[in-house]
């Protein structure tokens, strides 16, 4: 098995049997604040894109590139489609000239032409990537391949039990605009950032240990800052809370807990896989490439500065009466929610810059009154201040996931009072009627599923699953005094109470070892 590497998440898999194409990113995402790094731009893509099966994760636009996907990638291929709860990725897929689809059906193993199987598991909850996020398992000829990316399954052992894995490829570096886009004191924006950073590389530990595969490869990230205004988040000034650490990172910090068997791939990167050992060869050395990166970075800024302001001109649509298409498009829904709008329990402001830089509008999404108005000088549960530009582009363009655009390209600031509060963001997610009543749907299920199991961790009994998005606590818990972490996404729980520190709307039920459970109250 062979796997060439295209930068980010992207790769493809050749087989005798056929090939596959994985996430093909190239085109800036995000209001133009992401870019694929290393830079995959100049990769033979008419070449790489004539294959056999196509497979997009999920629709995060560093996963699906429209734009790249109509031009290079074959009508003739095959796309593997996960088994999500809507149609929208088959939807963009056919919208972009694609015909030939295979539905799977989830964690089933499909044989395809020629002996080559494939199996995909597609996560569904509301807060899995934009409603789904995917991992696809290859086999051929005895050899076997996860592409983990950047989903975060709750358990493995569906791959595992499907044999042994000879190449792992996941994410180890951020992917979100916490803590940078914090309107917080420096000192407390490194300390969170270092938290994150140091969780992000426990949660690939354990994944990596759970798999026990003979390779890991590093992917899905980091992505690269070009724009002036966002540089500074490109993790080379030697900052402990950077969330983007890059691949020559990962091989340190993994050699720091024994791990031997990491593989970089860089774009135009070959690894021949065998049930015996991996062969790689890259387009240049690795460690000179990263001993390098300020000099690769600052030349690819330049020459992607043209590709940033064509899009920054783009933005501006001053036709577009902010208040009042917010109010057309996002009362409706509010109509419609009960477990969101109950969930952000408070108003959401939204500070809109002006063309001039100095003009401040600000709106109110009223979550609990039901209704986008102008701010009354009241307390929020959140504010959010970004340029109006960016306001305008996306009702123009009926964008109906914020956090897929906006709140992705950190070209924002934020503030809140308490908590990270989950709904606000699953809320913004959720611009239009499909996507609410799946949310909707799920949230009241998981809010009547009562978890009875419990398992003791240390001092403590706890049940078993994480209120927050079920995952296994026997594998992802850890209790350090009276505090609960789970590791999958960081959050905490203090026990005695069982309430949650990082966020509001959930709680975890627990005791001490040798005292009675308490009794559930109405």
């Amino acid at each position: 098995m062979r796997v060439t590497g295209t930068g980010h998440a992207s790769m493809r898999i050749d087989t005798a049997a056929g090939s596959i194409l994985c996430d093909p990113w190239v085109n800036p995402a995000y209001f133009a604040s992401w870019f694929p790094f290393p830079d995959n731009s100049q990769l033979d893509w008419e070449a790489l894109g004539d294959v056999d099966y196509l497979y997009v994760s999920h629709l995060h636009r560093d996963h699906f590139d429209a734009a790249h996907l109509k031009r290079y990638v074959s009508k003739k291929a095959t796309v593997l489609l996960p088994e999500f709860p809507t149609s929208e990725m088959e939807d963009e897929f056919r919208e972009l000239g694609f015909t030939k689809f295979l539905k799977t059906r989830n964690e089933e193993v499909v044989e395809l032409d020629g002996g080559l199987k494939v199996m995909i598991q597609a996560l569904t909850s509301p807060t899995d990537g934009p409603i789904g996020d995917s991992s696809l398992w290859v086999e051929y000829d005895g050899i076997r391949l996860l592409n983990q990316n950047d989903a975060r399954p709750t358990d493995l052992s569906t791959f595992a039990e499907l044999g042994h894995v000879h190449a792992h490829l996941l994410q180890f570096s951020g992917a979100i605009w916490y803590p940078m886009v914090y309107e917080l004191p420096n000192a407390a924006k490194t300390a969170f950032g270092k938290q994150k950073r140091d969780r992000q590389f426990d949660r690939t530990w354990r994944y990596i240990d759970d798999l026990k595969a003979d390779h890991v490869f590093p992917i899905a990230g980091p992505p690269c800052f070009l724009d002036d205004e966002l540089w500074q988040f490109n993790d080379i000034f030697g900052d402990e809370g950077n969330i983007f650490p890059d691949q020559s990172v990962f091989l340190a910090e993994y050699a720091k807990v024994g791990g031997t068997n990491g593989i970089v791939l860089l774009p135009g990167s070959v690894s021949e896989i065998t049930t015996t050992g991996a062969s790689t060869t890259h387009p240049v050395p690795v460690a000179e490439f990263f001993a390098n990166k300020v000099a690769h970075l600052e030349e690819m800024r330049e020459r992607k500065r043209p590709i940033i302001e064509a899009e920054k001109a783009s933005w501006r649509h001053p036709e577009v009466d902010v208040l009042k298409e917010l109010k057309r498009r996002i009362e409706p829904l509010l109509d419609e929610s009960i477990y969101l709008a109950k969930g952000v329990g408070g108003p959401v402001r939204f500070d809109l810059v002006g063309y001039d830089g100095e003009s401040v509008e600000s709106i109110v999404v009223d979550f609990p009154g039901k209704q986008v108005r102008p701010y009354a000088d009241e307390k929020v549960r959140y504010r959010f201040r970004t340029e109006r530009a960016l306001v305008e582009h996306l009702l123009h363009i009926g964008e109906v996931d914020w956090v897929n655009s906006l709140f992705l390209s950190c070209r924002f600031s934020a503030a809140r009072i308490g908590q990270y509060n989950e709904f606000v963001y699953a809320f913004f997610k959720c611009l239009s009627t499909e996507r609410l009543q799946y949310a909707e749907g799920w949230y009241d299920e998981h809010e009547r599923a009562v978890d009875a199991e419990d398992i003791t961790i240390g001092d403590w009994v706890v049940q078993r699953r994480c209120p927050h998005l079920k995952a296994d606590l026997s594998r992802f818990g850890i209790v350090d005094g009276d505090q609960l972490t789970c590791q999958l996404h960081g959050w905490r729980f203090d026990l005695p109470s069982g309430r949650c520190l990082t966020s509001v709307g959930h709680k975890v039920r627990a005791h001490r070892v040798g005292e009675e459970a308490p009794q559930p109250t109405s």
